[in-house]
């Protein structure tokens, strides 16, 4: 009995040194992890990250450091690292398949933040939808048409697949196609065309001027095209406004069947 009782002692002291040592170690390295991470976010270079950037990687550092804390414990412990590895292993393989997709898009999102080929408020066009971007998340894309629909779009599938911003240089180009009949005087209709352009605040003349010019017809009409660069906040207002004001002008100048054929690949969204 006294024998059992020594072993018994023997145990408990030594359980009992590996469960003291561990808390040790589980008070002072939380402690570091903090420290750390505050550290971490003090670097010059990590304030220019997006928030949500800086938020993922901080909290992807401060759950890799538990997660080699815990792994010391549990050494600390006596339990074999090789099991600790076994379980760990089958688990990442579970959790990965289980959350492809998810993972997927969460990659997507880290790449959308950090190369930033849009920004919020920006109209893009992509997986079949276009509208203004109200919302950049880890996991998905917020888009809010033109007619005030959400569209919430996948990052895996956004990063992946092509993506069209308007919005992203200054400028724009409006382009136009008018027809008028075959008889009429070409230069007549190209200086009432570039009037109205002239007449337009909102058209540019850099980089380049009003264009108007004979493009193409069949054997009752020519074609003429007309260019006209803008802000790109104001390319609605120009494209309306010049389809509006050169139909108005040519009709007034009693230019015979005066119509437009829009060839801009942006077209008016629903």
């Amino acid at each position: 009995m006294e024998q059992f009782l020594g072993k018994l002692q023997d145990v408990g002291v030594n359980v009992g040194g590996k469960i003291l040592l561990a808390l040790v170690v589980f008070i002072v390295g939380r402690i570091i992890i903090k420290k750390l991470v505050k550290l971490l976010g003090k670097i010059k270079k990590f304030d220019e990250l997006d928030p949500t950037v800086h938020r993922f990687i901080t909290n992807f550092v401060k759950v890799g450091l538990f997660t080699l804390l815990v792994i010391s414990i549990i050494s600390i412990l006596g339990v074999p690292m090789a099991s600790i590895v076994a379980v760990l292993a089958s688990a990442g393989l579970a959790i990965g398949m289980a959350l492809q997709g998810s993972l997927s898009n969460m990659a997507g999102g880290i790449m959308l933040l950090i190369f930033r080929p849009f920004n919020v408020e920006d109209f893009i066009e992509c997986a079949g939808g276009a509208g203004f971007v109200k919302k950049i998340a880890l996991f998905y894309t917020e888009i809010l048409t033109t007619d005030n629909r959400t569209i919430i779009v996948p990052n895996g599938p956004l990063m992946n697949g092509n993506i069209i911003n308007y919005t992203k240089q200054g400028k724009r180009r409006v382009d136009l196609v008018f027809a008028t009949a075959k008889s009429e005087a070409p230069q007549k209709v190209q200086d009432i065309m570039k009037e109205v352009m002239a007449k337009n605040e909102k058209v540019l003349s850099d980089p380049a001027g009003p264009f108007a010019q004979v493009s193409g017809g069949t054997n009752e009409a020519m074609e003429f095209t007309v260019r006209a660069w803008c802000e790109t906040a104001d390319y609605w207002d120009v494209y309306f406004g010049l389809i509006q004001g050169i139909v108005e002008a040519l009709g007034e100048a009693g230019v015979q069947a005066p119509a437009v054929r829009v060839i801009t690949e942006e077209k008016p969204k629903e």
